[in-house]
């Protein structure tokens, strides 16, 4: 597959680094990424893996488009709300990159359809805002053998990590189980600085991009804490394997998708 003029002059900071160059960028086009969730994750990681060039973005997300969305949520404007929120980011999608085929998904993710959703995806982007979906996401990746990256972002603070089958712990290695319900605040509950889901957001489509084009090194093995009012980063060295994990430990007690409990559709 050869670029055309247009490609190569769309790409072209992306084809001067040794990196990625025109092999790496046509590995971004032929690659296929879901994102779970179009909220304050999903949608920077949506936009920057748009404009990257990634061939096939699958946006999955039952919600639609809220004034109070907007502080944060930056592939919606004022004028998609109401819309659904895969409606409201695929328009931008093509509007920022007609290259990029999108596949929307209006529906809840639960343990009956999320295993056929991700199946025919590279890399899967954890952007929700719950714990019950997020160990779904986690579970469904493991048992499937999909690389995805977990996020998380709560007032001035953000957290992510990589999953690689084989290559790293999985999110529910460091974290066996929900905590109860209602005992972490939402960021509806405690709020959240909308620039914090821009930073964390866009880093995950960075580890989505360096995945696919098999460059730098990954969040395998550590998770990447932010604390935006002090600027500080600190990255936390995590187990290789855990063999007591529930899901992809020695003797796994998941064999099969659940869900912890029902959720509402609300995704940052």
């Amino acid at each position: 597959m050869a670029l055309t003029d247009q490609q190569l002059e769309r790409y072209s900071r992306h084809i001067t680094l040794k990196e990625i160059g025109v092999r790496g960028q046509k590995k971004l086009l032929a690659a296929k990424v879901l994102i779970v969730g179009a909220g304050g994750l999903g949608a920077p990681a949506a936009m920057y893996l748009a404009a990257a060039g990634v061939g096939t973005i699958g946006i999955a997300d039952c919600d639609r488009v809220e004034l109070s969305n907007l502080q944060r949520q930056i592939i919606h404007t004022t004028d998609d709300v109401g819309k659904t929120k895969v409606q409201s980011a695929a328009e931008t999608i093509k509007s920022l990159n007609p290259d990029v085929e999108v596949i929307t998904y209006h529906e809840y993710v639960n343990s009956q359809n999320i295993a056929a959703m991700i199946a025919d995806y590279d890399f899967i982007i954890d952007g929700t805002d719950n714990f019950p979906t997020k160990f779904l996401i986690n579970d469904a990746c493991v048992l499937g053998h999909k690389p995805f990256c977990h996020a998380g972002i709560l007032r001035f603070e953000g957290q992510l990590m990589t999953y690689v089958p084989d290559e790293g712990p999985c999110y529910r290695c460091i974290f066996e189980a929900p905590p109860p319900k209602d005992a972490v605040p939402s960021c509806r509950e405690a709020g959240v600085i909308g620039a914090m889901a821009g930073v964390i957001g866009s880093m995950q489509a960075l580890e989505a991009v360096k995945y696919i084009t098999g460059q730098g090194e990954l969040l395998t093995g550590s998770m990447l804490i932010f604390d935006g009012l002090k600027m500080e980063w600190r990255r936390v060295k995590l187990p290789k394997r855990v063999p007591t994990c529930p899901v992809c430990g020695d003797d796994p007690a998941i064999t099969k998708l659940f869900d912890e409990e029902q959720q509402t559709c609300s995704l940052l």
